[in-house]
């Protein structure tokens, strides 16, 4: 049966292993993580000696797959074969011939990356009986905070919900670029210091924690024209690191989130949190200020604005704006 990342690590640390897992999808990371957990938990180091085999589906063939699979462990309850990029594997659902009647003894991982085999397909239907089917989705946007604090609060570190935005923002939901920030921040920590700041940010990322899109959102939702004018010829003077795309996602989710709240009949903190599904307090102070300074028409109207502008970016309507000018001219129109 299909399963979640958070429950599936959560039964192989407690040496739960079941005869076939297919790990498939568009996001590598969650893929990679749970293979390499399985290589760690299933085997000890001197049993991986004769017991664990690789494969790589541009390399391998079907056959001799299955017939590694069949093989009974040496000196170990179980063995581990690890079919790496399995999408290219050749005549990959002849594999269902093995799923009908897997070796109990042998832990056999499929790493299918960049896409899904068909659930429709009867191999999947197999596997699913015996063994696990995960599909590893992209994030959204939106869940990557909760993403990040997670991965912290794994390895007894926190952070706060500006720096997480940061993250986001500047990375976006490209978790293999994420992680990397994410460890070199970790490394950049001295060992008495278990939190990560928007200093710590700035210094080892690079992001500015004074001129980044967090601070712009909360100067718009404020109204302070001073501080969103500096920010926006920031961003004028620094266009590859601020690119006018991930601006308008930023305010387009917002002022989207806050449409929404003018529906909540009774506006309070803990309604407006749970008509947004807000994982965290944090920004809710954000929307219930928004709704003082914005009425609904003039956050429709910022919507309607965040459309065409998005539109200007990329060349529709648009002869010789600069991204900068362009996004000048929003944030005029915005709080105006």
């Amino acid at each position: 049966m299909a399963t979640t990342f958070e429950s599936l690590r959560s039964e192989i640390n407690k040496g739960i292993f079941k005869p076939i897992y297919l790990l498939m999808g568009e996001e590598a990371y969650f893929i990679d993580v749970l293979s390499e957990l399985l290589e760690n938990k299933v085997l000890t180091e001197t049993e991986k000696d004769f017991n664990m085999q690789v494969f790589y589906g541009t390399d391998s063939d079907v056959d001799t797959v299955i017939s590694s699979a069949r093989r009974f462990p040496m000196m170990a309850e179980h063995q581990l074969i690890i079919v790496k990029e399995a999408q290219q594997l050749s005549r990959f659902d002849v594999l269902e011939t093995y799923a009908k009647n897997p070796m109990l003894s042998t832990v056999l991982v499929l790493c299918y990356k960049h896409g899904n085999v068909d659930k429709r397909k009867s191999i999947v239907k197999s596997i699913d009986k015996i063994g696990v089917v995960f599909e590893s989705k992209k994030l959204y946007e939106n869940q990557i905070p909760a993403f990040i604090k997670s991965y912290f609060h794994e390895k007894g570190i926190v952070i706060d919900e500006k720096s997480a935005q940061m993250l986001t923002d500047f990375v976006g939901n490209d978790l293999s670029r994420l992680i990397k920030e994410l460890e070199k921040l970790q490394i950049s920590l001295p060992e008495s210091q278990k939190r990560i700041t928007s200093d710590v940010v700035e210094k080892n990322v690079g992001i500015s924690k004074d001129y980044n899109n967090f601070e712009l959102l909360k100067a718009i939702i404020a109204r302070n024209t001073l501080t969103a004018n500096r920010i926006v010829n920031y961003f004028d003077k620094n266009p590859k690191d601020n690119p006018m795309v991930v601006t308008i996602s930023v305010l387009f989710n917002f002022f989207s989130n806050l449409l929404e709240c003018f529906w909540v009949q009774n506006k309070s903190e803990q309604n407006i949190i749970n008509a947004l599904n807000l994982r965290s307090s944090f920004f809710v102070r954000d929307y219930m200020t928004a709704l003082k300074h914005y009425n609904v028409n003039k956050v429709m109207e910022i919507i309607s604005l965040l459309r065409t502008f998005d539109a200007k970016s990329k060349g529709i309507d648009n002869i010789s704006a600069s991204q900068g000018e362009l996004l000048k001219d929003l944030v005029y129109r915005i709080m105006h």
